[in-house]
């Protein structure tokens, strides 16, 4: 419906309430003021009392607030009521004489299509009073952010997201894997809050017991690293400040940027309990770890032992498979002539990493492969070596790939490592925890980094005509993902987790139906993963 232009001037000279009430009038009194004109009216004795008062945690004000709320209402309505029950007369009487006008018109004036069937025809009258109307056209697209803002800060301090502890409800509870407390949010960790988060709210609905538990990680890797780069900047080693002034430098920098990833989750609206917010190395949680360790020891779920693990050089520490980033890259295959001890001849073993020859304890034929059955059980002379190694048969070699001859060093390689458990072959390590040539080797390499002694060795197996061949070759070279080192298989000793019987549990869940996967084809990956799987090492070195 649209209205005739004298109509609309006649509305447009309806008084708005900012035009008949001064709201700076000192007439009208501000709510600190009737607060303090009633409290004047205390007895002093009750004044003195209230000073204990001073002492009450947030919960016992909020509390407080809600029983003197009513109270402050009615006095409120009591001292402003007269004052605006004149303007709202005058008001009113000015909107009445306009009335049978308007209506008059409204009935009058024919219709217009309406844009919308959810939105009245009087609503979409052009020139209406723009300057006292609030604009309801919506943007294009939802835009989250002002709501979000203005919301989420109420909900978390009015304690919507913390757990209740009722003893007639059942409990629900979701431990955040935590974070590292330096990093910030990737899409993972938004794909699986978001699943944790609809999990919490809809137990939370349902009137359980419901704990959400956030914290956050000390990812010690990670930032040991930042520090250290800080520190190289300003030239100094972290040996050069010691351990505990390191360690202060460590803390000090998680203040300073460890509340990143927090933020970002409470952005993505996460309804964490924050009230119990912990970082992995509060003081309560290294107690829990302690005790929590001790008891998977006492159980046998943990033990320490010298095992192969992904050692980084760089970093002087044990990695992770998911800390190990395998990048091709351009190298070479030498071949090598490892002479036998008695007789005339050779094995040609081909070889990417020549320079752990030092380490061999063998070289390996497969059993059925007719060029070498002859000679298994025989013992070659080690290149460049003041020693014999025997050869062994194993259906690990394929007879296909290079010579055929796979020199197996135990202590150096992850795939020979299992090789010289099956035949009771004894590891040889040659390297430092810095990747450098140590006292296991012949004395003129030791002391060489490992790239140092790979030209050496070269240089001496050619003037010795002992390198047979070199071909270029394409290679899957294992780096660390932050100091981008070439991965050193190491021998060390270590903590580790006993991975057998976990293992046998997963597979049997899926072999039972538990647990299923779509597309099914992912059952074969997850059961070749866990048929396979190694024990896994857990323990770092940061010192």
């Amino acid at each position: 419906m649209s209205y005739p232009s004298e109509q609309l001037n006649k509305l447009s000279d309806l008084p708005v309430l900012t035009d008949v009430i001064d709201t700076n009038s000192p007439e009208i009194p501000t709510l600190t003021e009737v607060v303090a004109e009633e409290s004047s009216a205390f007895p002093a004795e009750n004044k003195e009392e209230n000073k204990e008062l001073t002492t009450l945690s947030d919960a016992q004000y909020q509390h407080l607030a809600t029983h003197i709320a009513p109270q402050l209402e009615s006095l409120l309505r009591a001292k402003l009521a007269p004052q605006f029950d004149a303007l709202w007369q005058e008001a009113w009487r000015q909107a009445k004489l306009n009335l049978p006008e308007l209506i008059q018109a409204h009935i009058s004036t024919p219709p217009v299509p309406s844009p919308s069937a959810i939105i009245p025809p009087f609503l979409t009258a052009p020139d209406r009073i723009k300057s006292n109307t609030i604009n309801m056209e919506l943007t294009k697209s939802f835009e989250p952010q002002a709501i979000e803002a203005r919301w989420y800060p109420i909900w978390e301090s009015a304690g919507y997201f913390q757990a209740k502890l009722e003893s007639d409800k059942p409990a629900y509870a979701i431990m955040l894997p935590p974070p590292n407390v330096t990093g910030t949010l990737h899409m993972g960790h938004a794909f699986q809050d978001t699943l944790m988060d609809a999990l919490t709210r809809y137990h939370r609905m349902r009137g359980d017991n419901t704990l959400w538990q956030p914290g956050t990680d000390h990812a010690g890797i990670a930032t040991q690293i930042v520090v250290e780069r800080q520190l190289d900047a300003q030239k100094i080693k972290r040996h050069d400040l010691g351990r505990e002034k390191f360690i202060e430098r460590v803390w000090e920098w998680k203040e300073k940027s460890g509340s990143t990833i927090t933020h970002q989750m409470r952005r993505l609206g996460a309804s964490c309990d924050w009230s119990r917010e912990r970082f992995t190395m509060d003081e309560g949680l290294s107690e829990a770890v302690t005790e929590v360790f001790v008891k998977l020891y006492e159980q046998g779920l943990i033990y320490r032992g010298k095992r192969l693990v992904n050692w980084d050089p760089v970093l002087g520490t044990a990695v992770s498979d998911l800390e190990v980033v395998a990048q091709e890259e351009d190298g070479f295959m030498w071949h090598i002539a490892y002479p036998l001890e008695a007789g005339v001849g050779a094995l040609i073993v081909a070889t990417t990493r020549p320079e752990t020859l030092l380490g061999d304890v063998a070289v390996a034929v497969h059993p059925e492969d007719m060029r070498y059955q002859h000679l298994i059980g025989r013992r070659l002379q080690l290149p460049l070596c003041n020693r014999t190694i025997p050869i062994i048969a194993d259906e690990y070699v394929d007879p296909a790939f290079g010579t055929g001859c796979v020199k197996i060093t135990p202590a150096h390689d992850f795939n020979d490592y299992i090789v010289g458990q099956r035949h009771g072959l004894t590891p040889i390590n040659i390297f430092t925890l810095d990747a450098k040539i140590n006292e296991h080797a012949p004395g003129v390499y030791q002391g060489l980094d490992r790239f140092e002694a790979r030209k050496q060795i070269l240089s001496d197996l050619s003037a010795q005509n002992q390198l047979v061949d070199t071909k270029p070759h394409k290679l899957m070279v294992p780096r660390g993902d932050r100091s981008h080192a070439v991965i050193e298989p190491m021998l060390t000793d270590q903590w580790f987790v006993k991975m057998e019987g976990l293992a046998q549990r997963g597979l049997q869940a899926v072999a039972d139906g538990e647990i299923k996967f779509v597309p099914e084809n992912w059952t074969n990956t997850y059961n070749q993963w866990l048929t396979n799987i190694q024990d896994w090492c857990i323990s770092r070195q940061l010192w």
